[in-house]
């Protein structure tokens, strides 16, 4: 190693970027399965790396400092480049045709742009048709080998899906919202059929806790509108929620939601380039959830 020159750890550096993400290492601790204390070290061997602190407390929380905003642009191209030059030499690099994938509208507003971004500069020839859409129609798509491969939330009947990640739920409402014992739980929620609906609804059931829907909507920003206008509470999962509404768990009046699986569907029809793209898929949820060989 060239003297004065420091190897930046990629671990390290992952733990920066998602803790600053979520917005807390703490969270990023159980994102990334490891105890909060391996966290904060990861934290402390780069602020020693780097000479500088890179965090510092504002109100409840953390924001970064001024070194912190300057290598979080750098931590961010160089994680990218990495995964880019993991899938570019994969063995497949001379890829042709197309893949056709499905997402959940989570994803597609979170990390599917730059995903997609990186596996099209791996392989350039290769056409990525992707859909946004409900669960259920997605998992029949891919039945009928009219898409290559989805996620979805839950298995949505579909008994030959390969169970890739879990989420933890959270009941999730804007800030001034009260619960009122004995009054019915007003729900925004997708339309029907949806996962989180169906979880929400059979945890207040077996609670005993009466609910109404109060708002359905076929859309993320939907749901996320009508919670901040105070219509009701959703169930989302504990890495979604924004930051401008609230977690309610610590709410006694309401069930625990327990978690969702992540579910990955793929057509019989096996090509090449949907398994590279899978692979690299699969990398991302595993980055996201923090759940290791899932």
């Amino acid at each position: 190693m060239v003297a004065g020159l420091v190897n930046l750890n990629m671990d390290v550096l992952r733990t920066f970027v998602i803790g600053t993400d979520l917005g807390s290492f703490a969270k990023a601790a159980d994102r990334l399965g490891r105890s909060p204390s391996a966290v904060s070290l990861h934290l402390r061997k780069l602020e020693e790396q780097i000479g500088q602190p890179l965090v510092r407390k504002q109100g409840r929380g953390l924001v970064l400092t001024e070194a912190g905003e300057t290598l979080m642009g750098y931590a961010r191209r160089i994680l990218d480049l990495n995964d880019e030059a993991r899938l570019a030499l994969g063995g497949l690099a001379k890829l042709e045709g197309w893949v056709r994938v499905g997402v959940p509208q989570d994803f597609a507003e979170t990390w599917l742009p730059s995903l997609l971004a990186r596996f099209q500069r791996a392989h350039p020839k290769v056409r990525i048709e992707a859909r946004v859409d409900r669960g259920a129609a997605m998992a029949d798509a891919v039945g009928a080998d009219a898409l290559d491969l989805a996620l979805t939330w839950g298995a949505m009947g579909k008994p030959d899906g390969q169970v890739v990640g879990e989420r933890r739920l959270a009941w999730i409402a804007a800030s001034d919202h009260r619960i009122v014992d004995g009054e019915p739980l007003p729900l925004v929620a997708f339309d029907s059929p949806c996962a989180f609906q169906r979880r929400a609804t059979e945890a207040l059931d077996a609670a005993g806790r009466p609910w109404r829907h109060a708002f359905s909507t076929s859309s993320l920003l939907g749901v996320w509108a009508a919670v901040r206008a105070g219509l009701g509470v959703t169930a989302r999962t504990v890495d979604a929620i924004p930051s401008d509404l609230c977690d309610l768990h610590s709410d006694a009046l309401l069930p625990d939601l327990g978690s969702l699986t992540l579910v990955l569907h793929r057509s019989p029809t096996r090509t090449p380039i949907a398994d590279t793209f899978v692979d690299l898929l699969l990398d991302a949820v595993e980055a996201e959830s923090g759940m290791e060989g899932s």
